[in-house]
């Protein structure tokens, strides 16, 4: 029955499937995303405007200058273990007054894309290209990598959405049930 499957202990079946369906769930990632990004830059971005806000770009290269500041004072402080992260060392260049849909919008997200690959080292499969954005061709390939590069920006320091705080919980609760390494 549904009382008992949510009163196992195992985190997984709760964790992985809350959501009917994975528009439930891309919805979800969005909201999440739009809450946290509002209170980092204090942003006016709700769900029903994501894709909106951020197709111009430059939102977009904003916060990537910002995780790449981040980083760099991360660095600065704790030069042992920021030897062993991959850090991001260059910011993008950024049209922040690009209209939706035109070519500098395009740039934008390009930059961003570019940035993601090569300085976050975000793989192929977690990536989008500019159409899946800016023509809205893709919605999950894009709210998946910047949910993707939230959790490699909180390796140092950086608050991470409410989701990727969720998964620590669940890795780390998992971790003990199984008694592995931290």
């Amino acid at each position: 029955s549904y009382g008992k499957m949510w009163g196992t202990p195992s985190t997984t079946v709760r964790s992985i499937r809350p959501y009917q369906s994975s528009e439930q769930y891309l919805y979800a990632m969005k909201e999440d995303l739009a809450e946290w990004l509002k209170e980092l830059y204090d942003l006016d971005i709700e769900v029903g405007t994501f894709m909106e806000v951020l197709e111009t770009g430059a939102v977009l290269c904003s916060h990537a200058n910002n995780v790449t500041h981040v980083a760099g004072e991360f660095a600065r402080a704790c030069p042992g273990v920021a030897h062993h992260l991959r850090l991001p060392t260059t910011g993008v260049t950024c049209n922040l007054a690009a209209q939706p849909g035109t070519f500098q919008a395009r740039d934008n997200v390009s930059n961003f894309i570019q940035w993601c690959r090569k300085e976050m080292d975000i793989k192929d499969v977690l990536m989008f290209e500019t159409e899946d954005l800016v023509l809205r061709k893709n919605e999950k390939n894009f709210v998946l990598c910047l949910l993707e590069l939230a959790r490699r920006a909180t390796r140092f320091g950086m608050r991470a959405p409410t989701l990727v705080q969720m998964e620590e919980e669940i890795e780390e609760e998992l971790r003990q049930e199984l008694d592995l390494p931290p």
